[in-house]
């Protein structure tokens, strides 16, 4: 190629040619001929790229042999290589525009996802979430052991000394729900009026309980990176309060009611917390031993998994939050609470821990 300037390169043609006019056809039509032998020297590897992604966008992939597969990313940087070159020279605009789309379709595959939304659902729903939470059996043990720890914890405390309720429950000011209330305005809380105007507003009260769960939840998947210690605090933290509330209705003979109020949502919610929380240590865990990989490798491959189980959490705690929202308020029986929040129990087991054909999970 001659990296004479153009000035001088169309004195010369005007001097072949003699005028103006003719030089200028000269030119474009020296132009067409390099484009045309750019094309020609190329256009075998574009056809057989777009061969292979026609073949792979109809889900024929068993026609395909080895050396497509193999070719296919060779192909594609070639592709992306001429189209660079073809938009600095004077390829036509109709070939331009088909090599542009050979490109983005050649991206797709090569890069792009490999499933699509139904196909990552169905795996999701279909193993991968379970394979996910059983890779974390040791840190969902953990996790049990300390929020059971932070319960009795929570109990004895208030039990020894009734001051620590309004540390340990965090009611507002103005929540009968402290040492020293009546039987009847405790029982209140447990079955409230249907016809109260708050009962109205049960959609509003149930999103609102799914954004606190959801924050408690997320809080303790993320700080799993101080290799899990603020993760365990934080179950400690909640059970602790459950415990506390538990020694007050207790000490009123309401135990059974009480367990009944929280138990048609909170085998859901305290499930989806328990998962959460093992998430957080599941990655600290990995950090403080990483054992033969890398300290980054580790956490990636930890981070991966604990995140499936986090996308199941907030599908747990939506459905916690119209347990809570809707069936606790609309429910008055204890035993009828009592048997849907153990159904939901059952459900919960059966699905993360009876083992499915084709579910896959990591080690923990």
């Amino acid at each position: 190629m001659s990296l004479e300037p153009p000035s001088s390169r169309l004195t010369a043609l005007r001097q072949r040619f003699g005028s103006p006019q003719a030089a200028a056809d000269a030119a474009i039509e020296a132009a067409a001929l390099r484009s045309d032998r750019f094309r020609q020297a190329r256009e075998g590897d574009w056809r057989r790229l777009d061969t292979i992604l026609k073949r792979m966008e109809s889900g024929r992939l068993r026609r395909l042999s080895d050396a497509d597969v193999l070719d296919l990313p060779v192909l594609y940087r070639g592709a992306v290589s001429s189209l660079s070159i073809a938009r600095e020279t004077s390829l036509d605009a109709a070939t331009l525009a088909w090599l542009e789309e050979l490109v983005r379709r050649a991206w797709f595959q090569v890069y792009g996802p490999r499933q699509s939304l139904l196909g990552w659902l169905r795996g999701f729903f279909g193993g991968g979430w379970p394979a996910a939470v059983r890779a974390m059996w040791l840190d969902v043990w953990i996790a049990l052991a300390v929020m059971v720890a932070g319960g009795v914890l929570g109990w004895g405390l208030v039990a020894h000394d009734p001051h620590w309720y309004g540390a340990l429950a965090g009611m507002p000011a103005d929540d009968p729900r402290v040492p020293g209330t009546s039987k009847a305005a405790l029982r209140a809380v447990l079955f409230p009026d249907p016809r109260a105007p708050e009962q109205n507003f049960l959609s509003v009260f149930a999103a609102s309980l799914f954004g606190h769960n959801a924050q408690i939840a997320i809080l303790a998947f993320a700080l799993g990176f101080a290799f899990g210690v603020p993760s365990l605090m934080l179950l400690v933290q909640n059970t602790g309060m459950a415990g506390a509330l538990l020694w007050l209705y207790h000490g009123q003979g309401l135990t059974w009611e009480l367990l009944g109020w929280l138990a048609i949502h909170g085998t859901t919610e305290l499930f989806a917390i328990l998962l959460a929380g093992a998430a957080g240590l599941h990655i600290g865990r990995s950090m403080a031993f990483p054992g033969q990989l890398s300290l980054l490798d580790a956490a990636a491959a930890a981070g991966r998994r604990a995140a499936v189980v986090m996308v199941g959490v907030v599908l747990m705690l939506l459905v916690a939050a119209t347990l809570e929202g809707f069936a606790r308020q609309l429910i008055q029986n204890t035993g009828m609470r009592m048997a849907i929040g153990g159904a939901m129990l059952v459900l919960w087991l059966g699905y993360f821990y009876i083992p499915r054909r084709g579910s896959r999970g990591g080690s923990a």
